[in-house]
């Protein structure tokens, strides 16, 4: 069995990878100020609920956004599992059949989203990420990084409104039925929502052109399927997309070891 950790801003996804798929995938909250016990424990108990034995976890995978959180879960495997997990970097991607772009500077998850695009599909991609921030990764199929944009999540989006005005407040992620708001909650998702509809293929325009070529566009992360017209934009929209990409990049770790 593979366990790739993909800590975040928000929350730490953690997927265990057996007999060819994803038998499990679990979601703890991001949270530095917690001990190290709290997420030894919680790991501990999925793995009981589920009848999987920490002992037959052979690769252990960690990507993370987090630097307070990265020391947290590394202790956590070497504990519960025993294992030396493999932590995304740039001592890491040296191992990897790509080019990486500014190693010691872009965020290990985009790389793992840009190897699951390579690895996949061997054709330029764009991927999409939809988490506490809204990701742009391009990908060429000879698998160069070409470029990463960014902008502020959905829901940082939301945040910011509801915490810098007064009046507003935090409205549930939904697609409105018009764009012309009736009222505070659906002014807001329909600023929001429609808003990014049009960043996102906008962004994804402007990629196109730049490169002078059609890519493939995948759209990954929890909140990847909120705006629902993207659905037939996207070529393919995959929520583990940033599982697959350390689960794709331990095994080739493991076959060079």
């Amino acid at each position: 069995m593979l366990l790739a950790f993909d800590i975040g801003n928000s929350d730490i996804t953690a997927g265990l990878w057996k007999d060819h798929e994803w038998k499990h995938v679990w979601r703890i909250a991001s949270r530095p100020d917690l001990p190290e016990l709290y997420y030894g424990v919680k790991i501990r108990d999925y793995f009981l609920e589920t009848g999987n034995g920490v002992d037959q976890v052979r690769t252990i995978v960690l990507s993370s956004v987090v630097p307070a959180m990265t020391e947290k879960i590394k202790s956590v495997s070497r504990t519960l599992f025993d294992k030396e997990p493999v932590v995304m970097g740039p001592k890491v991607y040296e191992l990897i059949p790509m080019e990486i772009l500014n190693p010691f500077e872009i965020g290990s998850d985009l790389v793992a989203n840009a190897a699951a695009a390579y690895f996949k599909y061997q054709r330029n991609c764009i991927v999409v990420d939809f988490g506490t921030a809204l990701t742009f990764t391009t990908v060429s199929g000879e698998g160069a990084i070409l470029g990463v944009s960014i902008a502020p999540g959905l829901k940082t989006a939301i945040r910011s409104l509801s915490q810098n005005t007064a009046k507003l407040f935090d409205v549930p992620l939904e697609m409105p039925s018009s764009a012309l708001g009736k009222n505070t909650i659906t002014a807001i998702q329909s600023g929001i929502l429609y808003g990014y509809e049009g960043l996102v293929t906008n962004m994804v325009s402007k990629i196109r052109n730049e490169l002078n070529s059609d890519c493939l566009v995948i759209a990954t992360g929890g909140l990847a399927s909120v705006i629902t017209p993207l659905a037939s934009f996207f070529n393919s929209i995959e929520p583990h997309l940033t599982l697959d990409g350390l689960r794709i990049i331990g095994e080739l770790i493991d076959k060079k070891s």
